[in-house]
């Protein structure tokens, strides 16, 4: 047979991704009916429905085919004075926008685009899990800063002592998946006195820049110095409630932007048209739909911290996006095991906090992106299964 040949020519770095954490619990769910996920990052709202229609006018008027490779202009204008507007972000329609399949796919053009073999790159732990994949795929290491005694936050001292010859990009991924963390603007400014001037990239994932609760959300590209070697991704997954439309941006000098252009080019030629006809919609007049949501969200977010201090589980309160991260390890239960039991025992789904790289280990992350009715549920029957142990 030749099948185990073929086999042993697969690549090695590919067969060593394991499937996301994440998913792991959520693909159990089928296998449970009548449990609560409160597992993936999927708004329970619909995408506003102006945004529907205008993707329902480009279908009928066959608006179908390829745009310009970095999405057409009009998106990304709007897509700029939507930044500027918003955060105080300033770029070039023209030569420093690219619209992307997601901020998953910006990422990878990013990571694709400024890493060679041997080179590090240094982001917080615990954190979302796609980054490490994409680069392991570049044959590239990422070092893992421990943020679990600064409060789920990168301070400036913990990055410069990350540091070394070898570091090509620092990833800066706030409001944070999974713990909800926020950088203020002080922050943000002693980590840019590190890093500012040195060779290296700075990568700031602001997908849930639009759901921030307590204070502004601040970018370090907006400081002095910090433009030139930062690349912004950003989205309308989460702000919009558009995770299935798959429309993101990178946001970086020309310079930059020219050579991830190439990678985006060759593979994914563009985003789809229909996707960014309803994108344009959403930026141009839907520019805070993303409000209803957020303090729907708030009040979310506050009802189950309310109850998870009330079953005595730790938390870093979260100041942003839909997450909370609580600890487990009185229990001293690994996060998978417990996911799992209280899933069979209790019918309540959440991620493990391995999923988010070894630091995660004693967390779970429970999203309350869900409907209050099932945030309600799910945590009551989360606190008769905490009971038992």
């Amino acid at each position: 047979m030749i099948e185990p040949t073929l086999r042993a020519r697969l690549n090695p770095d590919v067969q060593g991704i394991q499937i996301s954490g994440i998913r792991r619990l959520y693909n159990l769910l089928p296998k449970y009916p009548g449990a609560i996920s409160l597992t993936i990052g999927q708004p329970d709202f619909p995408t506003p429905l102006h945004v529907k229609e205008a993707a329902k006018r480009a279908i009928d008027a066959d608006f179908t085919t390829y745009t310009h490779n970095a999405g057409t202009l009009e998106l990304r204008t709007a897509a700029c004075a939507f930044l500027k507007e918003k955060y105080g972000l300033v770029y070039r329609p023209e030569d420093e926008v690219i619209t992307t399949n997601g901020v998953s796919e910006a990422i990878d053009i990013v990571l694709r685009a400024i890493l060679e073999p041997g080179c590090e790159v240094v982001l917080p732990g615990p954190v979302y899990p796609a980054y490490e994949p994409l680069i392991r795929l570049a044959q590239c290491t990422p070092v893992y800063i421990d943020t679990r005694e600064s409060g789920f936050v990168l301070t400036a001292a913990q990055v410069e002592r990350a540091l070394t010859p070898r570091t090509r990009c620092v990833i800066l991924p706030y409001p944070s998946n999974p713990t909800g963390c926020v950088m203020s603007q002080a922050q943000l400014e002693e980590v840019a006195a590190v890093l500012r001037g040195r060779p290296l990239f700075v990568i700031s994932d602001e997908i849930y820049s639009e759901l921030v609760y307590d204070g502004a959300h601040h970018s370090i590209a907006t400081l002095p110095g910090m433009r030139e070697q930062t690349i912004v991704v950003n989205g309308l997954s989460k702000s919009h409630a558009m995770t299935g439309w798959r429309i993101g941006f990178t946001f970086a000098p020309p310079h930059l932007t020219e050579q991830m252009l190439k990678v985006h080019q060759y593979n994914a030629t563009c985003a789809s048209s229909v996707s960014q006809a309803a994108a344009l919609e959403a930026l141009v007049n839907g520019i805070d739909d993303a409000a209803p949501m957020r303090d729907a969200y708030r009040a979310r977010r506050d009802y189950v911290c309310d109850r998870l201090e009330k079953m005595g589980l730790p938390m870093t309160r979260p100041s942003g996006a839909f997450y909370v991260f609580p600890s487990i390890a009185q229990f001293g239960i690994p996060s998978f095991d417990f996911a799992v039991k209280m899933l069979d025992e209790a019918r309540v789904a959440v991620v493990p906090g391995d999923a988010f790289c070894p630091l995660g280990e004693g967390y779970v992350r429970i999203s309350y992106a869900a409907s209050m009715d099932a945030l309600r549920e799910g945590l009551d029957r989360m606190e008769r299964f905490v009971r038992t142990l």
